[in-house]
């Protein structure tokens, strides 16, 4: 699955009226190859509340340009985004781009800041929570802060698997581990695609409501510096990190952003073309 280079191939029509019919989500706007619903923190955490009352799985994406376009270029990733209980706009341009189709309550659902709520919301609802992926000792600074800021939270379950693909046997035994221990909420913290896969793989597993929130693992352990809130704001978080970790980062956000914006306006004038075909 290439990650970060562009593949030559022609650019696929965006049957925007089709794919609205078939979602299972109807409050979601298109964004290029993703369906990100039009939501905010409080709809978002009574929706998660509302999974938490389930019998069973569920998961959450939260939506980057990053993940918008690896959905693009692997249409079977993009099937496993759309297919979650709920999608979320974490970047600023997927908000952008649902405002410019007519949402104009949509807001920024920013990864970290949403798990920070969650974990305020089950400190004072009795929710317990989990935590599986990132390095060790991130994990390590997650609990150490977590019990510093919500020292009545019940963190039943936290896990750094190893960097490689886990073995069946080693899956099995997570899965029991997390079975046992039954978090309401599991952070989840691969990175994208690797999180989503992974859920959606253990959906059918696990009896929780599980959120891939990817770099806000480092973020929320201090291990990578946040942008300021002004830059946010603009959109330009991309930005402030690509200076953080560009050697990591530079093709990412140099080669996608850029496709992104060609496939946001081409998707935008095509419903503009649509539009003014049916009022004709």
């Amino acid at each position: 699955m290439g990650l970060y280079a562009p593949k030559v191939k022609k650019e696929p029509d965006i049957d925007i009226e089709s794919r609205q019919k078939a979602m299972a989500r109807p409050n979601a706007k298109p964004v290029v190859s993703l369906d990100v619903d039009v939501c905010n923190y409080e709809s978002v955490i009574e929706r998660i509340a509302e999974m938490t009352e389930e019998d069973f799985g569920s998961y959450v994406c939260v939506s980057t340009v990053h993940m918008v376009m690896e959905g693009h270029d692997d249409p079977a990733y993009g099937d496993t985004v759309n297919s979650a209980d709920l999608v979320v706009p974490d970047g600023m341009p997927l908000v952008w781009m649902q405002k410019l189709q007519g949402a104009d309550e949509s807001g920024r659902v920013r990864g970290n800041d949403l798990m920070i709520r969650l974990c305020a919301y089950a400190e004072e609802k009795g929710l317990s929570v989990g935590f599986y992926g990132g390095m060790p000792e991130v994990i390590e600074g997650i609990l150490e802060r977590a019990r510093n800021e919500f020292p009545k939270l019940d963190i039943v379950y936290a896990f750094s698997p190893p960097f490689r693909s886990l073995t069946a046997e080693e899956d099995s035994t997570v899965v029991k581990e997390i079975m046992e221990k039954k978090p309401d909420i599991l952070f989840v913290g691969l990175g994208c695609p690797k999180q989503e896969i992974w859920m959606a793989d253990h959906k059918s597993k696990l009896d929780a409501v599980m959120l891939g929130v990817g770099a806000s693992f480092d973020f929320y352990a201090g291990n990578i510096k946040e942008a300021p809130d002004w830059l946010q704001k603009l959109g330009l978080e991309w930005l402030f990190r690509l200076t953080q970790e560009p050697k990591r980062l530079w093709r990412r956000y140099l080669i996608l952003n850029p496709r992104f914006v060609v496939l946001a306006v081409s998707q935008l004038l095509r419903r503009g073309t649509t539009a003014k075909s049916k009022s004709e």
